[in-house]
């Protein structure tokens, strides 16, 4: 019986040290969403998922020190309570960012972003205008545009060099025009009309502005660039996910045959006086 609680110890301080990848993905994504996705609410379930692992695991910890069956019984019901929950992020968080990317731009380095490429109920959330106006907001207080300008030697980069970047989504989608618009380059957040091509049916063309404070962030291929971002970061945090599930899901099948091993030994063990007798009955003679 005490190598099995060794075992559940163990088991749970490793389930613990599983749980700082995922509440660092969440806090990653934090910081993400107060510089660049601008998105608040979706780093939350994985910071939650996160502390319960921690706070579930400790508790596991305590019971197999202590030999606690019931905390044991407890970690096992709410761990496979948050394994469930995990997968239903991973899925949810792929299923929200399947749809959509960048497009390949000819003689460009950069990606251009359309809101048609993307669908779902993560598109619509960013679209509303209620909410878009915080968004945009954000990305505006950020400086995500301001830092796109770039010099050499106190020289600003010509067209030739910014064409030959790779930008952000959002430095792509509210930094700039899209590139069919086919305005001309003065700098990275000042664009010229008139670049010789034929009238842009590109909606977003009457949208930019030169404006520092404008830009493009009303456009919908700034919408496009945050959706390309928050799908960017997603992904990130989701391989590193699928890796601690499969590990978290190994450790869960481990701790739980411990358990019942636990289990097992308490109830086959000598019950006092009244089992030694059983096993040498007296003889009556007649």
């Amino acid at each position: 019986m005490r190598s099995s609680n060794h075992l559940i110890g163990m088991v749970n301080f490793l389930t613990f040290l599983l749980s700082i990848p995922i509440l660092g993905g969440g806090i990653w994504l934090s910081s993400r969403a107060n510089s660049t996705d601008c998105l608040r609410f979706l780093q939350w379930p994985l910071i939650v998922i996160g502390v319960s692992i921690m706070v579930v695991s400790l508790a596991g910890f305590a019971g197999a020190c202590y030999r606690n069956k019931f905390l044991m019984w407890l970690y096992l019901v709410a761990m496979l309570l948050i394994i469930a929950a995990l997968i239903g992020f991973i899925i949810f968080a792929y299923a929200v960012t399947d749809k959509g990317s960048g497009r390949t731009v000819l003689n460009r380095g950069y990606l251009d972003y359309y809101l048609s490429d993307y669908s779902g109920w993560l598109k619509d959330r960013v679209s509303d205008d209620g909410y878009w106006g915080k968004i945009s907001s954000c990305i505006r207080d950020s400086g995500a545009c301001r830092k796109i300008g770039r010099g050499f030697n106190g020289v600003p980069e010509t067209a030739d060099m910014f064409f030959l970047r790779r930008l952000s989504p959002v430095e792509s989608g509210c930094c700039k025009p899209p590139t069919d618009c086919g305005f001309s380059y003065g700098n990275e957040t000042y664009w010229m009309q008139g670049g010789g091509t034929i009238g842009p049916t590109n909606p977003d063309c009457m949208l930019w502005n030169n404006e520092q404070s404008m830009l493009c962030y009303q456009c919908s291929s700034c919408k496009a660039g945050v959706l390309g971002s928050l799908k960017k970061s997603w992904r990130k945090v989701s391989v590193i996910n699928i890796v601690v599930l499969i590990i978290l899901v190994i450790f869960y099948v481990i701790a739980y045959a411990a358990y019942r091993n636990v289990k097992r030994i308490d109830n086959d063990e000598p019950a006092g006086e009244a089992r030694m007798t059983k096993s040498h009955p007296s003889h009556f003679h007649l």
